[in-house]
């Protein structure tokens, strides 16, 4: 009977360090080729610790789009990255989220989770830089940064429980620059 509720409650432990990729489309505007993206996972019980012990939490959203080439290595276009900090303010009992310079303030931790799990419109190439008639793909990844972290907390997190929060995916840019995966 204990050897069962054990096995019961394993999956719900695995489950809590998964970010689930809900959307994630290209669209060609004037000027720029734009990403959006939109996400959804619950901190892990160890990050959440973390968070409610003073320690800030990263989350990095990486794009980068490649021009496929039969004759050499694909060719780099552009690269972009976007960075979240997730902090508690324990004085105003709020959560602070913070990115470019621009902060925002949420009295609960799932309104604050729901400002960086997503964006819409992001840039991630000029015009200019996107050839017609060439075949291009995203290579995109969002994650939570331990890098970030302090140095005592980094050590020991060769592989750590519920610290390897992230998702990537590769992206196929229709001849139009339009793609979309809702998976």
């Amino acid at each position: 009977m204990l050897v069962l509720l054990f096995v019961g409650l394993t999956p719900l432990a695995v489950r809590a360090d998964v970010v689930e990729l809900t959307q994630l489309a290209t669209e060609r505007s004037e000027d720029a080729l734009e990403l959006s993206f939109s996400t959804r996972f619950e901190l892990p019980r160890t990050v959440d610790d973390a968070l409610h012990k003073g320690v800030p939490i990263y989350f990095v959203a990486e794009a980068s789009l490649w021009r496929s080439r039969w004759y050499w290595r694909d060719a780099r276009v552009a690269r972009v990255s976007r960075t979240w900090r997730l902090a508690w303010q324990p004085l105003t009992r709020q959560y602070r989220v913070s990115t470019g310079g621009l902060h925002r303030s949420y009295a609960g931790l799932g309104e604050a989770l729901a400002s960086l799990q997503g964006i819409s419109g992001w840039r991630i190439a000029e015009a200019r830089e996107v050839e017609d008639d060439a075949r291009h793909y995203i290579e995109f990844s969002y994650r939570l940064d331990t890098s970030q972290l302090p140095r005592p907390m980094q050590i020991g997190l060769g592989a750590p429980q519920g610290w390897n929060l992230g998702v990537a995916r590769t992206l196929t840019v229709n001849p139009d620059f339009t793609s979309q995966i809702k998976p």
